[in-house]
């Protein structure tokens, strides 16, 4: 099992940014991929970012593309998502998920553990 915990979420307003963790204890592994996901109230869970083991693929939702970074330092099991330039459209709840089987999948039902995750709310 691996367990994700999830950080850094809060309130901005629009124009404004933050950086969420999330690190990974448990059984991790050279192979894990992991992800940023997002659900907003009444709306299904959608991918935002994702990166590979190594640091060296990622991919971004046409929603957040040039606006969000995704990065990992696996000395410490832990991924980031910087946002910059939010906006309302961006309040979510943002889930952190991983997956062992190495690829850099976008879809919710290929990842195998999620965190709690954290309410990112921007106001206009």
């Amino acid at each position: 099992q691996v367990q994700l915990v999830e950080s850094g979420g809060g309130s901005v307003q629009a124009g404004g940014s933050l950086r969420l963790s999330c690190t990974a204890s448990g059984r991790t592994g050279d192979s894990d991929t992991m992800g940023w996901f997002r659900q907003a109230p009444g709306k299904e869970r959608e991918f935002v970012a994702v990166i590979s083991w190594n640091g060296r693929t990622t991919n971004y939702a046409d929603a957040v593309k040039g606006r969000v970074t995704i990065s990992r330092d696996n000395a410490k099991n832990t991924i980031y998502l910087q946002m910059n330039s939010l906006k309302p459209e961006d309040t979510a709840v943002y889930y952190c998920a991983a997956h062992h089987r190495g690829a850099t999948w976008t879809t919710p039902s290929e990842y195998d553990y999620w965190g709690q995750g954290t309410q990112v709310t921007v106001s206009s």
